[in-house]
């Protein structure tokens, strides 16, 4: 079996041991509702994501070479942390009544491994004729540096 196969394997299988997704309606959504989790970065992760999205760039993955930028040490995919964004979503605020439209990423500082990350959002439009809620999106470090921010658009079905 495929890297790419067992990781996948792995993530249903967590995902099957998670609790469920929260069920707010859109009429139960207001502006200003806001939800957050934390997250650490691990270099299990970064290597599962390398495996999956096939980006083995050496400044994620190689620590000499990383050494030698001015990082000094390997950096999380951007993507990877931003794909919490869509746990946020999918699992928070609205859970299981999202479906992801678009997202706006604006990267601000760069993650390692070890780093632990509070994913938050706050809706801040609601469109009652579209169905459509906006929610400012933005990723910290647990030290308080921004990482992240951006705009979520999303249908509630």
């Amino acid at each position: 079996m495929c890297a790419t196969w067992r990781i996948l394997k792995d993530i249903y299988k967590i995902m099957e041991s998670k609790s469920s997704a929260k069920d707010v309606s859109f009429d139960e959504i207001t502006i200003g509702d806001a939800d957050s989790f934390e997250v650490r970065i691990t270099l299990e992760l970064i290597s599962q994501f390398a495996a999956l999205c096939g980006d083995y760039n050496p400044l994620h993955m190689d620590v000499a070479y990383a050494a030698t930028t001015k990082f000094k040490k390997p950096v999380a995919h951007g993507m990877l942390f931003a794909s919490f964004l869509s746990r946020f979503v999918g699992m928070y605020l609205p859970g299981k009544h999202a479906l992801y439209l678009s997202q706006s990423l604006n990267f601000k500082n760069p993650v390692f491994a070890g780093d632990t990350l509070r994913v938050q959002g706050r809706v801040i439009e609601k469109s009652e004729s579209t169905k459509v809620i906006t929610i400012a999106t933005k990723i910290y470090k647990t030290t308080g540096e921004l990482i992240l921010d951006g705009e979520a658009r999303v249908f509630c079905i």
